[in-house]
């Protein structure tokens, strides 16, 4: 019987590098020999996938009332977990994952405020007690990261999605809620300073990785 894997999130706000950081992570960990599954939320799915496309169009025909975009949140979560998650953790496997419940109650709780009882409700349901084993916090100031996403969009050519279009207030109250859950979780998430260059910010994840790999094997 394989060990259990471990579950590693990364989190954070519009334009705070997680996807360049998630590759460096996984790099890591797979050049120590481990299986890694890399994944996202909403999606990690076909199905969960569709449902990110809704979560995120910003041209519906119609609003997305905010009780609805949580539920999508957690149906999205519920299929990933069962089709990625709990069979690539149940084998060995260490999952790497760009976003994971901590965003929900970003997002979901101090973005739109919904009560955070409500969403430990749907976490309890889905979830079963799976968490992840470490988080990985990348902060900075709001107006910093639309910068960046502003650079980022402006290379890509893209357009902002559902949520990069809400107002600095609904950014400044996510990032609120991402430091409260680092504060009441010490243990779980560790915060990295964002704003640095991506050496130093690097430098941050890979001390990170060692002292809590070490302290795992």
């Amino acid at each position: 019987m394989n060990e259990r894997g471990r579950f590693i999130t990364l989190e954070g706000g519009e334009g705070v590098g997680k996807s360049t950081n998630l590759a460096l992570v996984a790099d890591w960990l797979e050049a120590r020999g481990l299986e890694v599954i890399r994944t996202r939320e909403p999606g990690g799915t076909p199905r969960a996938e569709a449902i990110r496309t809704l979560l995120l169009d910003p041209d519906g025909e119609e609003p997305l009332d905010t009780d609805a975009e949580l539920l999508l949140v957690f149906a999205a979560r519920a299929q990933h977990l069962a089709r990625v998650i709990r069979p690539a953790l149940a084998r060995g496997a260490w999952v790497v994952c760009d976003r994971f419940t901590d965003a929900t109650f970003a997002y979901q709780g101090g973005g739109r405020g919904i009560e955070d009882a409500r969403i430990a409700e749907l976490e309890t349901f889905v979830q079963r007690g799976l968490g992840p084993d470490l988080t990985l916090l990348l902060d900075m100031p709001m107006a910093a990261a639309q910068q960046r996403l502003e650079g980022r969009l402006g290379r890509e050519g893209g357009e902002r999605d559902r949520f990069e279009r809400e107002r600095a207030s609904f950014f400044e109250a996510v990032r609120r809620a991402y430091l409260a859950r680092a504060a009441a979780a010490p243990g779980r998430v560790a915060v990295i300073d964002a704003s640095a260059d991506l050496p130093s910010v690097q430098a941050q994840l890979v001390r990170e990785l060692e002292a809590r790999v070490a302290a795992w094997q």
